[in-house]
Parts: C-alpha cells; structure tokens; sequence
C-alpha cells in the first residue's frame, strides 16, 4: 500500500490543507428543507435516503476533485524492469589497412565494396532487428577505440557503425581489441546471453604475454565468441596448416582460431569470402543468441489534474441534476383546489 501511494505527488502540496471542507456536504445538505408537523407520522422512504446520500457524497466529490485539481496531482516518472528476447553484443571492429580492400584484395573502384563497407553495411541491418538487443561497439587497430558503450539505443549503434569510416593502420593489435571488447559487458549476472563478435581480417599475433589476462577476462566473462573472418579470396583458411614452419608469425590466422578455442569458452568461427557470405553468417548468430535477456522501460511522469476535474464534473453534474429534480411542497399544496368539506355553503334560492 505504502509503494503505491508513494508512486503519487501533487505539485502545490499546501492546497490540500484545504480538503476538509470537502467534509461541508455531510454536515449541511444543499436540498430545500420544508417544514412539516412530524415526520416519524410518513413510511420510511428508502428511495429518499438513497438519494439524499448519493447528493451529499456527490457534493464531497465536487468539492474534494476540484481541491486535488489545483494541487497538481500526477503519477512520479518510474523504472521498470521486463524479460525480452535478446543478448548483450560487443561488435568488435578491425579497421586495419587491409580492411579497406575487397574480398579481392584491391582497392574498391565502381560498384565494389572494401571489407570494411560491407561490414559496416550488414551489422547495420543487425541492429535493431530484435528490439531488446544491447550492443557496444570497439573499433581497434593499432589501438582499441570504444566508439559506443553497451546500449539498446539501436539508432546510437546504427549511427556509431557508419561512423566508422576512416581508413586504419596497418598494424592490427587485436589482443587489446579483445580487451576492451570484454570490458564492455555489464555486472549482470549468467542470466544474460553475452556474445563478443570479432569482425576481422585476420593477421593479428597475440602477444603471449598477455594471453593469459585475456584467459582470465574470458574465464570470468564466458562470453560466445564469434569470429567474423571476412577472407580474401585465395588467401589461406584459418584450419589450413602451412606446408613450412607453423608459427603465430607464418600462419597468424591459423595461430589466432587456435588460441581461441584454448580458452573454453563457446566458440564459433565463420568464413566470409563476400558480402552474402557475411550477411549469412550474421543471420546464423542472430538465430543463435535468443535467451532471455532483462530490460528497463522508462516511464514517464503522468499529469492526473485532467482526472481530479473529471471527478469533481461528475459530481457537480450529479448535484445540478438533483437541484432540477426538486419539488415545491408548498408551491404545490397552493395549486390544489379545495375539497367539498372546506368549500363555502351554496346560498338556497327562496
């Protein structure tokens, strides 16, 4: 009871020192009085105390609404927490030089588009296609950029995904990328679906020195990886072995899907060689993150004057209709003509 009432405001508190007079109706009513001899001699009317009541509550009710009106009441603004369907997402976005380049390897001309348009392009169809999704997007080259943190105002996600458009460097440090990458998720606990989506070409080494903070980071996050490797086309696979030496610098992307699935957290890669082949994958960890995911809604604050004057219309209408309902006793006992033993003796003709 206490919560709900709580939930309630007016704006001019000091108005409702007011409201006992809306008690005046119970203690003098506003119907004509007419004076009679006795009036325990009548048959108990029902009907007439009925509807005497029903006129003095009618008076409270216009007089206690239009004091609540002035006072401003409404409904404060709240938070409410709703279960959807949908996960946490950290897209995270190669902008190396190579990313400029086509599936071909060349620089766009004409209708091509680089590795990197076409990304930009389908994770943009990506968000918002389920309303409760929250995502945070990173770009990284030689440096990880947080370009927005984790939301679910999907136009902010939209906007953040075409603002990537710069040209990168050549050098691609994907183990900070990861880092913040993780760092974006919230303090919610494993009732939430958490997916940490790299978007990238490929040929990053990850430094053994810090292999093992991101062991812990995902140890403690478990995430679902998913690795968007958008291949040139006649380029090695990442389960390719090389037919020399094997090692992180010959075969980075080989090296990279192999530390990955070293760290015990559900994993997936996906191959892309064009534009269709990304915007399949991206269905495919659409249909896969669908878990229950909490949201908030925001409610804002509610005017109630509108229904305080509503109430007290109601009784003012209840009241006018009672006062034209009346009857005049006294102007009706005049209007009746007087009976044959009150009427004077008729004279006799002689």
């Amino acid at each position: 009871m206490n919560d709900a009432l709580a939930r309630f405001s007016v704006a001019t508190p000091l108005i409702l020192w007011l409201l006992p007079l809306a008690l005046l109706p119970l203690w003098r009513s506003a119907q004509r009085l007419v004076p009679v001899a006795s009036i325990a001699a009548g048959p108990a009317d029902g009907l007439s105390r009925a509807i005497g009541w029903t006129l003095r509550l009618a008076g409270l009710l216009a007089i206690g609404g239009l004091i609540l009106a002035l006072a401003g009441p409404y409904r404060n603004g709240e938070t409410v927490t709703r279960t959807g369907i949908g996960a946490q997402v950290s897209i995270l976005v190669d902008r190396s030089g190579s990313m400029n380049e086509t599936f071909a390897g060349r620089q766009p001309s004409g209708a091509e588009e680089s590795k990197a348009a076409a990304s930009r392009r389908l994770l943009g169809d990506f968000v918002g296609s389920r309303a409760h999704d929250q995502f945070a997007v990173t770009a990284f080259s030689t440096a990880p950029m947080l370009v927005v943190p984790m939301t679910d105002r999907h136009e902010a996600v939209r906007a953040a995904i075409r603002a990537i458009d710069r040209p990168g460097l050549d050098y691609t440090n994907v183990a900070r990328g990861l880092a913040m990458g993780l760092s974006q998720f919230g303090t919610q606990g494993a009732q939430v679906s958490r997916a940490l989506l790299l978007v990238s070409d490929g040929a990053a080494v990850i430094d053994p020195r810090v292999q093992g903070d991101l062991r812990a980071a995902f140890a403690k996050i478990r995430p679902n990886l998913y690795w968007l490797f958008l291949r040139t086309k006649g380029s090695p696979s990442i389960s390719d072995k090389p037919v020399g030496e094997d090692t992180p610098q010959a075969a980075p992307e080989r090296h990279l899907d192999l530390f990955f699935k070293s760290l015990g957290t559900p994993y997936r890669a996906f191959e892309a060689e064009g534009p269709e082949a990304v915007a399949a994958a991206i269905r495919q960890i659409e249909a896969l993150e669908r878990d229950p995911i909490p949201y908030t809604e925001q409610r804002p604050r509610r005017d109630l004057s509108g229904f305080a004057f509503g109430l007290s219309l109601f009784g003012l209408v209840l009241l006018v209709a009672g006062k034209l309902a009346e009857a005049d006793i006294r102007r009706a006992r005049g209007s009746v003509a007087p009976s044959a033993a009150e009427a004077p003796p008729r004279r006799m003709a002689a």
